[in-house]
């Protein structure tokens, strides 16, 4: 049924005046014939206006489309110009958190390109951070770039001038570069930010100055002083001081020094193996990796201090099992 413009119903076969043809149906826009097909389904009207079989017009009211849009708009320009400040800084945090996790994974498997490529994801999306960029400082030098390590390291350097973490790594990579003169700066750098008589920086001091060969009597008081200080000397102060001692000609007070860290560091590594299946394995892996790299450089002191004093055996076993545990000096793993 047709109705007119004030609603009455229109007989089927009262054709409606000129006057009125445009206004009888309601959203129709035009008089345009509509075509339809064999079944009386619409295929077009020739201004896109859309009816069904039974002749009802589909087509949204005048103005429709351009309500939509505006929401569109809105949608896409003003919600995500309030939205994004508010989820950014989550999504930051997952990415970041998430490039650690796999950084961790890839070290401890000994993937260290991967895990220098994660942790700089982390710094693209954190932005530059101390901690980050000595992380990231000592994976480059276990990579074998001392030029990138040095370059993260005088950055974190600049970002935190009072932290301790980044003139440690300054002062490894220096012995790396064979700059040993930046190396001792750094060094004392390490004490003077610490606080008085830190056995940690003091030790840290001790071994830089052994590995340049310089000031060796004041290294040895470092870390006597270092080893003083505490209640239990750890495997690594008293690698140092074994190490010490061998380069001033105490062979075999070294090799007695020695004993006592590697001796320590395989109670520290059966410990370690006592927590498998009750910690992270990516966690344990990266642990007892980085002890390993620890043993490989006490067997690489007590296999120069045996050797030293004569004992040629057992400073070939100490040098083949430090071989392949890591020790390598151009990685840092001295």
């Amino acid at each position: 049924m047709r109705y007119d413009r004030h609603g009455f119903p229109i007989p089927a076969e009262f054709e409606l005046p000129a006057s009125t043809r445009d206004t009888a149906d309601f959203g129709r826009v035009g008089t345009r014939p509509v075509a339809v097909d064999r079944n009386n389904e619409l295929l077009d009207d020739g201004a896109g206006v859309g009816r069904t079989a039974t002749g009802s017009v589909a087509r949204q009211r005048p103005g429709a489309w351009k309500r939509w849009l505006l929401l569109a708009v809105i949608l896409g320009g003003v919600v995500p110009a309030i939205v994004i400040p508010q989820v950014l800084p989550l999504v930051r945090e997952l990415v970041v958190q998430w490039s650690l996790e796999r950084a961790a994974e890839c070290e401890a498997r000994s993937d260290i390109a991967g895990a220098v490529a994660d942790v700089s994801r982390a710094v693209r999306w954190f932005g530059d951070d101390a901690d980050l960029l000595c992380m990231r400082a000592m994976l480059r030098l276990e990579e074998r770039d001392a030029p990138g390590c040095l370059e993260d390291a005088v950055r974190a350097s600049e970002i935190a001038p009072t932290a301790v973490q980044p003139w440690r790594v300054r002062a490894l990579v220096n012995v790396v570069l064979d700059n040993a003169d930046a190396a001792l700066a750094a060094a004392d750098m390490v004490v003077n930010l610490s606080a008085a008589g830190d056995p940690d920086a003091l030790n840290h001091r001790a071994y830089i100055r052994g590995l340049a060969g310089r000031d060796l009597p004041a290294a040895l008081a470092d870390i006597d002083r270092a080893i003083g200080a505490t209640k239990e000397s750890s495997p690594e102060m008293l690698d140092t001081r074994g190490f010490l001692l061998h380069l001033v000609g105490r062979h075999e007070e070294a090799v007695d020094q020695l004993n006592l860290a590697i001796t320590a560091m395989q109670q520290n590594r059966r410990k370690l193996g006592l927590l498998a299946g009750r910690v992270d394995p990516v966690q344990l892996a990266c642990r007892v990796r980085g002890l390993e790299h620890g043993m490989a450089v006490m067997l690489h002191h007590r296999a120069m201090s045996c050797r030293a004093v004569g004992l040629d055996e057992q400073a070939k076993q100490d040098f083949e099992q430090a071989d392949r545990k890591g020790f390598d000096p151009t990685r840092g793993i001295f």
